[in-house]
This record gives C-alpha cells, structure tokens and sequence, in this order.
C-alpha cells in the first residue's frame, strides 16, 4: 500500500485502489460546490481533466494549492480543472466565494468517498484519516490516468509546473 506522511512524521496510508499512469480512470462522481449540490463526473472518455486532490480547503497549504490552480486555469485551454475534498459543500461554497475561484470545479467527495477509495488516495490511518491525499490527476481523452503526482508529505505543496505541463500535454 502506498504512504505519505504527515508533519514529516506520521506515516499515513493510503486506502482505496490504487490507480497509476496508463490505468483506466475509474469513472465516479463527487459533489460540484459551486453551483451547489450538482454531481460532477470524474473519469470517463472525451476530455481532459486536472483532479487535484486535497485533505481540506481550510488549511493553508490546500488553500494556496487551490488558488494557484484556479490562476493557471486560465492558460489550461482544454482541460477541466477539478479540485476535490472531503469539505462539506456549503463550506466549500464559502470559501470559493470568499477566495474568489471561479476559474476550476471545486468539489465534495463527502457523501461516499467514492472518488477517493476509486483513486486510492483516502487516508486510511493516521490523524487526518477520512480525509484525502494530496494527489494530482491528469485523465487524458482517452479514459487513462496520463499523469499521477503523490506528494509525499501532506503538508507540502505539489510540482505545479511539472502537473500543469503534463495537463497540456494531454491536450
């Protein structure tokens, strides 16, 4: 089973099935936050998606994840930019309005963690059990994972760079 950890010291690891780069893209739904309450398919053939995974908008390091995402959307022609948490939706609505992201999906994975478990990036153990990895996503046209970043310790923020060209790229 893959790990991360947590403030360098906590090994967390990872539930759910475990989906790499070449893998078909497990097809699921989450909860759009804004507009409220809509479902939002993940996976599936026809587009290309960046899912960027998070524990909790309200922290600081998803918060500046997210935000930076909702920047680089705009140069992301193309792509769908989804970002999904464990937040409740009307938290998650909250934030967006407050952060101003208008730009990507922000979406809930709260009622079954369907895409989670899907993806194999749930937190199984450790103190932030329940809520999910810091994972990045990019499912080409063609149904299949085409990029996968683990960031290993959860309190740092991913290679923006590096999973931004891999969306281009699928394009």
């Amino acid at each position: 089973m893959a790990t991360v950890t947590f403030k360098n010291d906590i090994v967390c690891t990872l539930g759910g099935t475990e989906v790499n780069v070449g893998d078909t893209a497990p097809v699921t739904t989450v909860v759009n936050c804004n507009p409220m309450l809509q479902d939002e398919q993940i996976g599936g053939e026809g587009k290309v998606q960046l899912v960027i995974a998070v524990p909790s908008l309200n922290t600081g390091v998803c918060d500046a994840e997210t935000r930076r995402f909702n920047t680089e959307a705009t140069s992301l022609e193309g792509v769908e930019v989804l970002t999904v948490s464990m937040d409740l939706p009307f938290a998650a609505a909250e934030w967006c309005g407050a952060a101003g992201v208008e730009n990507i999906k922000v979406c809930s994975d709260f009622r079954n963690k369907d895409f989670a478990n899907a993806y194999g990036v749930l937190l199984a153990d450790g103190p932030l059990a329940g809520l999910t990895a810091r994972v990045i996503f990019v499912i080409g046209q063609n149904g299949k994972i085409a990029y996968k970043q683990t960031v290993p310790e959860i309190t740092e923020e991913p290679n923006y760079e590096e999973a931004l060209a891999a969306a281009k790229a699928a394009c």
